[in-house]
């Protein structure tokens, strides 16, 4: 059995699912072809490997070129293991997502987290800050550093201001609202990590 698949994240909408207004977020899962085939006899572990393909090259046949010079025709390769036996499957042919999951299943999405800059400890620690009255001149600075008064070294994992954001983070046990196989793609109650455009691995919980 595929544990998962990968996609790109389209962006966010709303449903309605028993009368209720649901936010889902829509994950693109088309144009992605199995490259390789990992087995336990050659490689140790079960796996696919699965690529998406390069604007110009979506709608082109699979042709053994391909696997031959991953760069060229896919923007990403990724792999998925697969659990107990090995299943039937062949180097060009697309991923069934329908095989994969179904509606109502609970899945893990893991994604790259936007890109924040440089913050500062209030946005990126989310520390309270300073007094709002009484002349407090503290402003959002992060405050004492250790107290070490010989040493004078900062303790480590202490919390400071640095970047922020572009992280890998996932989110666990999220609904699948609805899959679309006409259009190829995934609802998933909630939010992911990861702007529109962004690239997600879609894992069963």
């Amino acid at each position: 059995m595929i544990t998962g698949f990968w996609g790109k994240k389209i962006g966010m909408t709303q449903v309605f699912v028993d009368e209720k207004v649901v936010p889902v977020t829509v994950i693109d899962a088309n144009n992605w072809l199995v490259t390789n085939v990992r087995t336990k006899e050659l490689d140790g572990y079960n796996a696919i490997q699965m690529g998406c393909l390069r604007s110009k090259y979506i709608g082109t046949s699979f042709t053994p070129e391909m696997t031959k010079n991953l760069k060229k025709f896919f923007v990403l390769i990724k792999e998925v293991k697969i659990e107990g036996d090995m299943l039937e499957v062949a180097v060009g042919q697309t991923v069934d997502i329908l095989g994969i999951i179904a509606q109502g299943d609970k899945v893990d999405v893991s994604g790259t987290t936007k890109g924040r800059g440089f913050q500062g400890v209030v946005k990126r620690h989310r520390f309270a800050g300073p007094p709002g009255s009484h002349g407090s001149k503290m402003g959002n600075r992060p405050g004492s550093l250790s107290f070490m008064r010989r040493q004078g070294r900062i303790i480590k994992g202490k919390r400071l201001p640095g970047h922020m954001g572009v992280a890998w983070r996932m989110m666990r046990n999220l609904e699948v609202v609805r899959i679309e196989p006409e259009a190829g793609v995934v609802l998933v109650k909630g939010c992911v990590p990861g702007h529109a455009g962004s690239f997600l691995r879609v894992l069963k919980a």
